[in-house]
């Protein structure tokens, strides 16, 4: 399981440098292509799963001061797809999982007061806006369900309040 990365600077585009928008690219993309690449390689044994934690940030139109978080855990997203495929004639199975804007977590509460300020609200009133997020319990739960699952299930979730559900079928 691959959850590692950097947490975002929240500024407009205008107020970033390529430094400050790539970290997330040098971070999180990096950290995904290096543990896929290995699973892959090593190989890892017929039946393993990796599962790489990207973000709901990039399904969400409206993380523009996310800089390039979004579009770094969109990366994350779609190499993990690539190592699915690799990995199929090896047995290996590659899913991401991308968690929804999760108050109480270090990213989450960069989001909440980066967004809230830029609304003009206090975060309390952001957070009261939010869809319900998954609670520690209910994020392991779904993801040893995940792991104990068929091994074809690929592909990319998002994980809310609700549990894992396909991305395709995420938003609708």
């Amino acid at each position: 399981m691959v959850t590692a990365g950097a947490t975002p600077r929240m500024h407009p585009l205008t107020e970033h440098t390529w430094e400050t928008f790539s970290v997330n690219w040098h971070a999180d993309v990096r950290i995904a292509f290096t543990w896929l690449r290995a699973a892959l390689r090593l190989p890892l044994s017929p039946g393993s799963r990796v599962v790489v934690f990207g973000s709901g940030a990039e399904v969400r139109a409206a993380s523009p001061l996310s800089g390039g978080y979004a579009g770094a855990k969109a990366t994350v997203r779609i190499i993990t797809s690539y190592a699915n495929a690799e990995g199929g004639a090896l047995g290996i199975t590659a899913t991401a999982v991308l968690p929804v804007i999760t108050p109480g977590t270090t990213i989450g509460e960069v989001a909440i007061t980066a967004y809230a300020k830029k609304s003009e609200i206090s975060p309390e009133q952001f957070r009261a806006g939010l869809p319900a997020a998954p609670t520690p319990e209910s994020a392991g739960e779904s993801i040893v369900a995940l792991l104990a699952g068929d091994s074809a299930l690929a592909g990319a979730y998002l994980l809310n309040v609700s549990g894992l559900r396909p991305l395709d079928n995420a938003l609708t």
